[in-house]
């Protein structure tokens, strides 16, 4: 590689977080399936009753979901988005649903998701509209908060459409104010940091006081140009919104797409492997219905999952970079170390990576167990500082290991400071 590539590497294992919001929920990364992504707002149920927004949809999901083996994977909220609501409020100005789509209402879905033994998110906005022009709940936040928990709703998902800016951090701490208020625990993911970063760099520490996960940056569409955008977005304002993150509030960088139509294999890999290295939520936005055997052997891989919930819930950094490779590393529970090594190069065949430039490689002294998560499952046994492992990364794809010391000599690992705070150094890869 070049030796003009070079790198902040930043890296916060247990330094203290922020206070997080103070409801009990989100201490891993939500797990569940959205519909936004993959059916919009479709409302069309006379001509599309199979994927219009309705009632029907999300049964049929919560029903796959148990069946095929998405809920003993980890995935467990079932979420509605926009477009579920009449366009009027009831007599008492309270939300109703659509009632030809949502004939039972939102609280008899509530009760058959709660029988299938998962959890229910809604979608609501904190200005007059929601972004499909739908009520939104400004002048509402305590009724439509006691409505949600009236209805047994265990999410909700709050926009920022149709809002004055200047007001966001308000309503957004009044609709959590409000949740909290109904005493029932209801996940409050936010999408204040959103919709403030065009006018001036966000309070972190006052939204994760607030919300159980906040978007950052722009809607992820079914492209990897838009994944792609994501990771350069978050790599670029890493200094900033990793220390945020942690137990009870988590980045959230949009939904999986994985199992749609825009993304190639290796790059359905690379999203599922760095946003579990990102701790980001994880909740899919796709078709579980009709779903390609190999997206769903991904999704509900049990070593990206473990990577993804684990206990010392420390979101990872992009740590190297250079000849058109990334390096993103998150610190794990008991010493170990996360590793994703993504090939940015979009055109040629497979290139090989040494682990050895990676920068979290040091931890490996004087032996480590290495295991290789993707692409492929491989045992690759006891190293050393000294060894040579070369990775072999396809053109957009991924490469994700774990590392885990073996030695009973942890004098090296202490002066890499990972019990202190934040560790900042130059990194080339050659």
């Amino acid at each position: 590689m070049s030796r003009a590539a070079c790198l902040l590497v930043i890296i916060s294992l247990m330094s203290p977080a922020a206070e997080a919001l103070d409801n009990g929920l989100a201490l891993k990364p939500t797990m569940g399936w959205l519909h936004w992504e993959r059916f919009m707002c479709n409302i069309d149920c006379d001509t599309d009753p199979n994927n219009c927004i309705s009632e029907r949809l999300y049964m049929q999901m919560a029903d796959v979901m148990v069946k095929e083996g998405w809920k003993e994977a980890g995935y467990e909220y079932v979420c509605i988005d926009d477009c579920w609501p009449s366009h009027q409020r009831d007599a008492q100005g309270r939300l109703q649903a659509d009632p030809k789509r949502f004939p039972g209402g939102i609280k008899k879905l509530a009760d058959y998701i709660h029988s299938k033994g998962l959890k229910l998110g809604i979608y609501a906005d904190v200005g007059d509209k929601t972004c499909a022009g739908y009520p939104g709940s400004l002048g509402y936040y305590e009724k439509d908060a006691q409505t949600f928990a009236d209805w047994d709703v265990d999410l909700l998902k709050f926009d920022g459409c149709f809002m004055n800016r200047a007001l966001l951090g308000e309503g957004y701490t009044n609709m959590s104010k409000a949740l909290n208020n109904t005493g029932r625990p209801i996940l409050y993911s936010c999408e204040w940091p959103l919709y403030e970063w065009p006018l001036k760099q966000p309070n972190y520490t006052a939204i994760r006081d607030t919300c159980n996960h906040w978007r950052n940056f722009d809607d992820v569409f079914d492209s990897w140009s838009s994944v792609k955008s994501i990771l350069d977005w978050t790599a670029a304002h890493q200094d900033i919104i990793v220390p945020a993150a942690g137990p009870g509030g988590w980045n959230d960088p949009d939904m999986l797409v994985i199992g749609n139509f825009g993304l190639s294999h290796d790059q359905q890999e690379s999203q599922m492997a760095l946003w579990a290295i990102m701790a980001s939520p994880l909740l899919m936005s796709n078709d579980l219905r009709d779903i390609c055997p190999r997206s769903k052997e991904l999704l509900q891989n049990k070593r990206i999952i473990d990577i993804s919930q684990d206990s010392m819930g420390k979101q990872g950094y992009r740590t190297a970079k250079g000849n058109d490779f990334e390096v993103w590393e998150r610190p794990l529970s008991k010493k170990r170390l996360a590793v994703a090594v993504l090939n940015k190069l979009e055109i040629g065949g497979p290139r090989g990576f040494d682990i050895g430039a990676a920068p979290g490689w040091k931890i490996c002294g004087p032996q480590c167990n290495v295991t290789q998560i993707l692409p492929q499952y491989k045992e690759m046994g006891v190293q050393t500082q000294q060894s040579k492992i070369i990775v072999s990364v396809n053109p957009s794809g991924t490469a994700l290991l774990t590392v885990t010391p073996i030695s009973s000599d942890f004098t090296r690992l202490h002066k890499l400071n990972w019990q202190g705070t934040f560790v900042r150094r130059k990194h080339t890869i050659l």
